[in-house]
């Protein structure tokens, strides 16, 4: 199993598959890296000498922000939007969608289970 950037990718999958394991390389980043290095994109993972190994990581550190260093700036982006106190940065810290979605419905994933509010539904006025 070839390992790049600290991530092991599939053998059994095509190369131009197996490298959109890496955070922040998609399909189409993918192709583009086996088209400037000359590999075959759907040659499987398992055939990939090492020395090719070596060629897509370089060209991947010298190229392409991907893993590590993508994760720290997308990580101090937010962190600078929360310390300046914006409201995107807001929505962050209080755990809200922060692209304008509605949260009346709909915002489960941000917003965590549901909170049942105890006494809410049903209660009848005892006069």
């Amino acid at each position: 199993m070839p390992r790049l950037m600290g991530v092991d990718i599939p053998n059994d999958k095509q190369i131009q598959y197996s490298l959109t394991y890496l955070y922040g390389l998609g399909l189409f980043r993918a192709r583009e890296v086996c088209q400037k290095l000359g590999i075959d994109p759907v040659t499987p993972a398992s055939e990939i000498s090492d020395e090719e190994v070596g060629q897509i990581a370089a060209l991947l550190e010298r190229d392409y922000l991907v893993e590590g260093p993508l994760r720290r700036q997308v990580t101090q982006n937010i962190s600078r939007l929360r310390e300046v106190k914006s409201y995107r940065g807001i929505r962050h810290r209080v755990g809200l969608p922060v692209r304008g979605q509605r949260t009346k419905t709909n915002a489960r994933t941000r917003k965590g289970p549901r909170k049942t509010v105890a006494g809410k539904k049903g209660v009848k006025d005892l006069r």
